[in-house]
């Protein structure tokens, strides 16, 4: 009986902590963190497994390496960047009395620099997709300020029909430059539907076991 109360009191204790608003600052580091890691194996781990056991070769040893391996470069990435965000943003607040816009750019800057400057397939897979989120957005904020005038036709059509006129023309004609994880999609899709030996490689696999 002595272990549960030594527990619930050690519990109780834990959460007066966690309530102190003079705590809540640095409280948020520690939970940033936590989120950063779950939610970088939340986001990394499916599509880790989908992307490697799709177009990977070698050993279920070397595949199941690979995808801990990126999970755990994914998730730790995030959550040291997370740490790293706040605590300047953080810092910044309290020495210039509150916060300001410029604080959560600076901040983010010296974040990405440190944590994902690193040119590794991780970093840069995330680093796009970021862009891509941040041209979006910046074309509206600069419709919303007036900058860029609004127009009366929707642009979607004619942006989708860019995009992709644009990474099938790279695709065919200057593939190093497109990202390996994109290279093997574009492959799978419209090379490897090129070849087939009999209904075996041709509606049930995607390459006979011959050639494998």
């Amino acid at each position: 009986m002595a272990a549960p109360r030594q527990l619930q009191a050690l519990l109780q204790a834990v959460n007066a902590l966690l309530r102190k608003r003079r705590y809540h600052a640095a409280l948020a580091l520690i939970k940033g963190f936590r989120n950063g890691i779950v939610y970088g194996v939340k986001i990394r781990a499916p599509h880790a497994l989908v992307m490697t056991f799709l177009f990977r070769s070698g050993s279920l040893r070397d595949k199941l390496r690979a995808i801990l391996q990126a999970t755990y470069t994914h998730s730790r990435n995030l959550a040291c960047f997370v740490f790293v965000y706040k605590g300047l943003c953080a810092l910044q607040s309290h020495t210039q009395g509150k916060a300001y816009q410029s604080h959560s750019f600076l901040a983010a800057f010296i974040g990405g620099f440190l944590i994902f400057g690193d040119n590794n397939n991780i970093n840069s897979q995330i680093n796009m997709y970021l862009t891509s989120r941040v041209l979006f957005a910046l074309c509206r904020l600069g419709v919303e300020k007036g900058y860029i005038p609004e127009l009366r036709w929707d642009p979607f059509p004619l942006y989708t029909a860019v995009v992709w006129g644009l990474v099938l023309w790279l695709f065919e004609y200057h593939r190093p430059t497109l990202q390996p994880s994109l290279q093997s999609s574009m492959t799978y899709l419209y090379e490897d539907s090129n070849v087939w030996h009999d209904l075996s490689d041709f509606l049930i696999y995607n390459r006979s076991r011959a050639s494998k």
